[in-house]
């Protein structure tokens, strides 16, 4: 069995936006993340990012868009990104779906896929869908807010990196 960090993208790897990140130009990795990765991959994690597009749905960018980014961040961290799982629906513009946070499909799938030791592994989040997909999806988990009184996460951190040095205690 693996042990797993599930990401979410926006928000954790990159800098969010109001408007989406799915240009290059836009996705800017805070000081630290790359650092906070190869520690987690040394120390025998898979790394599998578990995020919501709905922009796509949303007609505002592509699915090719997200893997541009995707790919784009795999170069800047020396591809230590073991998977991508994106939903690109929302039920306001499209269909609904169990992929969608907080539903929990999207980390299911990457459990059976991969094998992956619930007990072991971790859901790393900044948005309440992120920390309750991870729950569902019967995983610990970790919510980076500023806002730790709010957070339905028994653990809170401002960044990956602290978040990652709680995952290495």
């Amino acid at each position: 069995m693996n042990k797993c960090i599930f990401l979410d993208r926006d928000g954790v790897l990159n800098v969010d936006r109001v408007d989406y990140v799915y240009r290059i130009e836009d996705l800017i990795i805070p000081d630290g993340t790359v650092e906070a990765l190869r520690r987690l991959k040394s120390a025998g994690y898979l790394l599998i990012v578990i995020t919501n597009q709905s922009g796509i749905a949303k007609g505002i960018y592509t699915r090719e868009d997200v893997i541009k980014c995707h790919n784009y961040f795999q170069e800047q961290c020396g591809n230590l990104l073991d998977d991508i799982y994106f939903s690109p629906h929302h039920e306001k513009f499209t269909t609904a779906s169990l992929t969608r946070k907080p539903d929990s499909l999207m980390i299911e799938k990457a459990i059976a896929k991969y094998r992956i030791d619930k007990q072991q592994s971790w859901m790393i989040g900044d948005a309440h869908r992120d920390i309750k997909a991870g729950k569902k999806a019967g995983v610990r988990t970790i919510h980076l807010t500023e806002k730790p009184e709010e957070s339905f996460s028994e653990i809170t951190t401002r960044n990956l990196l602290e978040a990652s040095d709680v995952v290495l205690k």
